[in-house]
């Protein structure tokens, strides 16, 4: 009879220390893509457009692109179901993707000057149809390999110790490409791409194949009315797509308003986005803690209020310095937004039933998808058709009217729909 509780204990002991080397392993798995991510997003990827021949609106489209091919996580979502494992699946689609995207890089040497923006409009499309699959898979891997109990601190402290790498990589970007601007620059980033995209991949090899809980649905439908009957996470989840709608009228735009209305360089606005970072990982400590005595829904709508207050405060440009106006829009936005990309995710997958996570994961994917895809398409169409109005309306007049929106969105719908049940 002793010999049991020792045995019970030794196997709680391996049982620990496993899912400690698990949520390790998916941390340094982070450590890879943040930075290439970072180096493909943002400002890089507005740069490398701009150097490329695109107008605002191409620029808009090119942001708005990977969002509308989450439309089609709903099918990956019952596809995967049939898959006796999720591993390798996640694999595949993971090297896909960083072979796709990576490879936007070689477009300026293999295609006359004419194409460009096309020949990057396409291969960033497939990158990004390819990644549905991926996000769905990783997604459904990670919401079981980090224990409920953990997973508010645990994403707090992961997006914490990424995003202060990526505040590094963003700044060290924007110095590179300060120092050699224009192609060799840009050349120079896409070097470390390549080596971090494929060590991203190697990584994935070594995560664990954990135990997929299937839906109890074998057929499409029935799978797809679960979300779509669950009338508190479809109000939640329509809400969540229209201010998305918004924020994303002006927001991915921001650089573009910098680097071509503003004329800020690189360096600078690399700067700037630091600032948003560092302020992003402390409010994910904050809201982290806050997560553990309040509920998921009712903390996203404490953040909503401070990012329409980030789209308001460009109006300050009419009278305070640009730079310090725009450190001051980057700090209220990255507490705001912070807070909301953790709590949507948390709410996603600690909100949801388990089996049927998935299916609900894909449906919140690509309704605020859809949303998210109109919204940087609006924005660039719109700064394509005030190119001729005053500087102060092309600067910061999109922002007050999307901030006022948002103001009036949070008071007649926000508290109503985002309550305690």
């Amino acid at each position: 009879m002793r010999s049991r509780p020792g045995a019970y204990s030794r196997k709680r002991g391996r049982k620990f220390s496993t899912s400690r080397r698990n949520l390790h392993m998916a941390t340094w798995e982070g450590v890879p893509a943040t930075i290439f991510q970072v180096l493909l997003q943002g400002p890089f990827l507005t740069g490398f457009l701009l150097y490329l021949g695109a107008s605002s609106g191409q620029i808009g489209l090119v942001i708005a692109l990977t969002t509308l091919v989450n439309v089609a996580q709903v099918g990956v979502a019952f596809l995967i179901q049939r898959l006796p494992s999720r591993k390798w699946a996640l694999v595949t689609f993971v090297g896909l993707h960083r072979l796709l995207w990576s490879s936007t890089g070689l477009v300026p040497f293999l295609f006359p000057r004419p194409f460009w923006v096309t020949a990057f409009i396409i291969l960033y499309a497939l990158a990004f149809i390819v990644n549905t699959a991926g996000a769905v898979l990783w997604s459904s891997v990670i919401s079981d390999l980090v224990p409920p109990r953990v997973r508010g601190r645990y994403f707090g402290i992961r997006n914490t110790l990424l995003n202060a790498l990526g505040s590094l990589v963003l700044y060290g970007g924007g110095v590179v490409l300060d120092h050699y601007p224009g192609g060799q620059g840009f050349l120079i980033l896409y070097i470390v791409v390549w080596i971090f995209s494929t060590a991203n991949v190697v990584v994935f090899f070594f995560y664990p194949d954990v135990p997929f809980e299937k839906s109890d649905e074998r057929k499409f439908m029935p799978m797809l009315k679960k979300p779509l009957h669950d009338g508190l996470f479809m109000k939640s989840t329509l809400f969540l797509s229209l201010w998305l709608l918004l924020q994303n009228v002006t927001v991915p735009l921001y650089s573009y308003v910098m680097l071509q209305l503003l004329h800020i360089n690189y360096q600078t606005l690399s700067l700037l986005t630091v600032f948003q970072t560092v302020f992003m990982m402390v409010s994910f400590y904050f809201w982290g803690n806050l997560n553990a005595k309040y509920s998921n829904k009712r903390l996203l709508f404490w953040t909503l209020p401070i990012i329409a207050a980030s789209s308001l405060l460009w109006g300050l440009l009419s009278v305070f310095p640009v730079l310090l106006v725009l450190v001051a829009v980057h700090i209220v936005f990255g507490v705001g937004v912070g807070g909301f990309n953790q709590l949507a995710f948390n709410f996603i997958i600690g909100d949801t039933p388990k089996k049927e996570r998935p299916m609900y994961m894909a449906m919140y994917a690509a309704l605020t998808g859809l949303a998210s895809f109109f919204g940087p398409l609006v924005g660039g169409k719109v700064y394509e058709w005030i190119e001729n109005w005053p500087h102060a309306v092309q600067v910061y007049g999109m922002q007050l009217i999307i901030g006022g929106l948002m103001i009036v969105l949070i008071m007649l719908l926000g508290h109503r729909i985002l309550k305690d049940v």
